[in-house]
This record gives structure tokens, C-alpha cells and sequence, in this order.
């Protein structure tokens, strides 16, 4: 039997130089650039309304939300900028990794959805410190929500729709799911409605 040896293209080092460089956004699966996928209005009014609705609730809570440009190393040297990620560490400003994330939250579209449902699933359970990961959909208003509780491997999956609370009781705190769909503008015949 044999196997196939994976040489890394670049180190994480060198990742964060020539990504700083580009003016296109990527995340690093631990050995080579990977281009993000870009939103759209839906997915950007979906994100700034999680931003919202944590700096909200979080507020002299010691946890802090951050994103977009705020990385979260998983396995190996796998790089990752979900749309918002909350730490209850402190976070050194010239940082380019999150330290300790708790919870992380990716605003995916149906494109996105493969690396988002199997990829980051096993990365982000990789990381100890991790006990929720939330998938927002963007096409239509609702949750995938991994869980664990702290020191567990394994991940609990549940699912919200605009009716229910996405309770996140390792922050202390708990969102309506319609706050984070405020504004967006889904089609008529889809409002609310998860595709068949």
C-alpha cells in the first residue's frame, strides 16, 4: 500500500504575508491558499445582524465578538475566517488568530455549503476550546447548530427555524434566529421557507 505525501505549498507564516498582499480574501487549509467564496447583500445583512446582536449581548460580559479578518487555526495549520467568531480570552490587537474561540458562526450559500456542513465540521471540532458552531443559511432563515459541552468530542446537531432562540448558554446569552434575518429579503415564494 502506498501513500500519497502532501507537501505544503507554503507555511502559515508565509500564508499571512502573501495573503496580506492579495486583494482577494482565502483561507489556508494548511498547506496552500483557498479563495473565499464572495456573499451577497443577504449574506452581508445576515452577518452584520449576528455582529449586532453579540456586541449587544456581550457587552462587559469579558467575551468579545470578532470576524471577517479574525482567524481560527483548527487542524494542523489550517487557517479559517468565519463571519464571526467570540472569544472569552483576551485578544492581542496586532493578533491574526483568535485565541480560545468558544463559538463560531459561518453565513453560508447554497455554493459555500459542502467545505461549511463537512470540512469546518471536522476542523472546528478539532479545536478544544470550540463548543458551538453555528451554520446560518442565507437563502432562507435558519440554523444548523453544533454544540458540545466543554471537554466533549463529540458534536450534539439541532436545527432552528425564524420561530425558534438560538440559546448560547456557554456566553450567557440567547438570540431570537428572526433578529439575524432582520432586513433580508428573501423570495417571495421562499420567505422563511427551508427549500425541499
Amino acid at each position: 500500500m502506498s501513500a500519497t505525501l502532501r507537501i505544503p505549498v507554503m507555511t502559515r507564516d508565509q500564508f499571512f504575508a502573501w495573503a496580506e498582499a492579495q486583494d482577494a480574501r482565502y483561507e489556508f487549509d494548511g498547506s496552500q491558499p483557498v479563495a473565499m467564496t464572495r456573499g451577497n447583500v443577504n449574506h452581508n445583512r445576515i452577518a452584520f445582524n449576528l455582529h449586532r446582536k453579540l456586541h449587544a449581548r456581550l457587552g462587559g460580559s469579558g467575551c468579545e465578538p470578532l470576524g471577517l479578518d479574525a482567524g481560527v487555526a483548527t487542524i494542523g495549520d489550517a487557517i479559517r475566517y468565519p463571519d464571526a467568531v467570540v472569544t472569552c480570552s483576551p485578544a492581542v490587537g496586532m493578533s491574526r488568530l483568535v485565541p480560545a474561540p468558544v463559538a463560531v458562526f459561518e453565513v453560508i450559500s447554497p455554493t459555500s455549503g459542502r467545505i461549511d456542513r463537512i470540512v469546518k465540521v471536522r476542523e472546528y471540532a478539532a479545536v478544544a476550546s470550540i463548543r458551538r458552531y453555528v451554520i446560518v443559511e442565507s437563502a432562507y432563515a435558519g440554523l444548523t447548530i453544533h454544540e458540545r459541552e466543554e471537554g466533549a468530542r463529540n458534536w450534539t446537531v439541532t436545527t432552528a427555524t425564524a420561530e425558534d432562540a438560538l440559546a448560547l448558554p456557554e456566553l450567557g446569552i440567547e438570540i431570537p434566529v428572526a433578529e439575524l434575518y432582520e432586513g433580508v429579503d428573501f423570495p417571495a415564494s421562499d420567505a422563511g421557507e427551508v427549500p425541499a
